[in-house]
């Protein structure tokens, strides 16, 4: 009777135990919804929550934050299955430069209105990409603008200034 043990993995890894995050990137984003919904829940509690059909100025952020835990909790076990590439950085590059672009459109937006401070963000965050194209990015400031002044200024009636303060004063 022939009692060796043959393993279903092949090759090298036959005798290598297997992580228990096999799927990094999906267990940080996993991580990282559990704390945000966590976050939101937390400050959730100092609010009233009410009903259903009354709800309460804490309701919304409880539910949400529920939402995003759980979908936190489900790329967890996913991440426990499933296979995937690990998280690498070739360079730090691209992330300081997002956000740097971010830090500039919360500087510039009340001195250049959300014109200018949006068409300045896309175009300072675009070059990040190693794909950057000027034109495109021109594009997309433009348009990314238009929709910014539409649905914050008169849609949300945010006080924030359209154009720069010097050319309105």
């Amino acid at each position: 009777m022939n009692t060796t043990h043959r393993s279903a993995i092949p090759g090298a890894l036959a005798g290598a135990r297997l992580p228990l995050i096999r799927h990094p990137k999906d267990f940080g984003a996993g991580a990282l919804f559990i704390l945000l919904g966590g976050g939101f829940c937390g400050i959730a509690l100092d609010y009233a929550a009410g009903t259903a059909g009354r709800m309460g100025p804490g309701y919304f952020p409880r539910v949400l934050g529920l939402m995003l835990a759980a979908l936190g909790v489900a790329l967890i076990l996913r991440s426990l299955k499933s296979p995937g590439d690990p998280i690498a950085f070739t360079t730090l590059r691209p992330l300081v430069i997002v956000l740097a672009s971010v830090l500039t459109f919360g500087l510039t937006v009340s001195h250049l209105g959300l014109v200018l401070a949006t068409v300045l963000t896309v175009l300072l965050a675009s070059s990040a990409s190693h794909d950057y194209r000027r034109i495109e990015s021109a594009i997309a400031a433009v348009s990314l603008a238009v929709f910014v002044v539409v649905a914050f200024r008169y849609g949300l009636e945010l006080q924030l200034p359209t154009w720069p303060t010097a050319l309105t004063d």
